[in-house]
């Protein structure tokens, strides 16, 4: 969830709010005259975090083409922040710039552009990247377009950095964001359709965000059981191919069918 640098009253919030991870900003929501106060209160907080906070905590940098990338670098490096996101992600210089400059350090390049779009698996490929995330309201302002409620004329976009990020080996890709913080349908729809298409996570603006996203990823109770039927089946097989519920069971499956249980299993206590 994304939460301004200008805002350190929100951060704890944030970090309470059952988010994955918190990304302080110092780039869209912080104002231009208000950049190096960003810095020096992400500064300030920073010493109060805990080990564990500092784990969930991501640093969305400004784009390298900005006056600014350069401070935030000194920031990140002085701060030994563990995760920084680069906005504008367009190559896989810029990506292996930043790498070795921080050192030990895991980027999340938010691709926003047509330039990031066509060169995606180089970015995906470059150093230190731990994930792709989607820029989705710059990029429709970069191609000119004007996106229905789902987004569908960014599909292809979505596909190609599900693509990428497997054949790089990534984590699955996260989606960008939903405006609307008070459609309850329209939030979870959008992250609904990030799930079917392969991405693993969703960008927030509002803590009222959070709780809708981490359901619509979640598996459903008929998924689960669906899932444990397979194993089960699988087991008692001895890993032949079988039919359930008039289905083929094969290796793909099972797979799906464990990796189904296995993000049930990280969000249960």
């Amino acid at each position: 969830m994304f939460v301004p640098g200008v805002r350190p009253d929100r951060f704890a919030k944030a970090l309470a709010s059952g988010a994955d991870g918190v990304l302080i900003d110092l780039e869209d929501s912080v104002a231009e005259e208000e950049k190096g106060i960003a810095r020096d209160l992400t500064r300030i907080a920073w010493r109060n975090f805990t080990k564990e906070q500092r784990q969930r905590l991501v640093v969305r940098m400004n784009a390298p083409s900005s006056k600014h990338f350069v401070q935030d670098m000194v920031l990140a490096k002085e701060l030994s922040i563990s995760c920084v996101m680069i906005p504008k992600s367009e190559s896989a210089d810029q990506i292996n710039g930043v790498a070795q400059a921080l050192g030990d350090v895991a980027i999340i390049p938010l691709i926003e552009s047509a330039l990031g779009i066509d060169n995606i698996a180089e970015v995906a490929g470059a150093s230190s990247v731990l994930r792709l995330a989607l820029g989705n309201i710059d990029l429709q302002a970069d191609l000119g377009m004007v996106c229905d409620a789902q987004d569908s004329e960014l599909l292809p976009a979505r596909f190609k950095m599900v693509v990428a990020s497997r054949l790089a080996q990534l984590a699955t890709p996260i989606d960008g964001i939903t405006q609307s913080t008070d459609d309850v349908v329209q939030i979870a729809d959008n992250a609904q359709r990030a799930k079917r298409i392969g991405f693993g996570g969703k960008l927030c603006i509002h803590p009222k965000q959070v709780e809708i996203v981490r359901n619509a990823f979640m598996p459903t109770e008929e998924e689960i059981d669906w899932a444990k039927r397979v194993i089960q089946a699988d087991d008692d097989s001895h890993g032949g191919a079988i039919k359930l519920d008039g289905r083929m069971i094969d290796r793909p499956v099972v797979l799906l069918a464990r990796r189904t249980l296995a993000i049930v299993s990280r969000y249960t206590p």
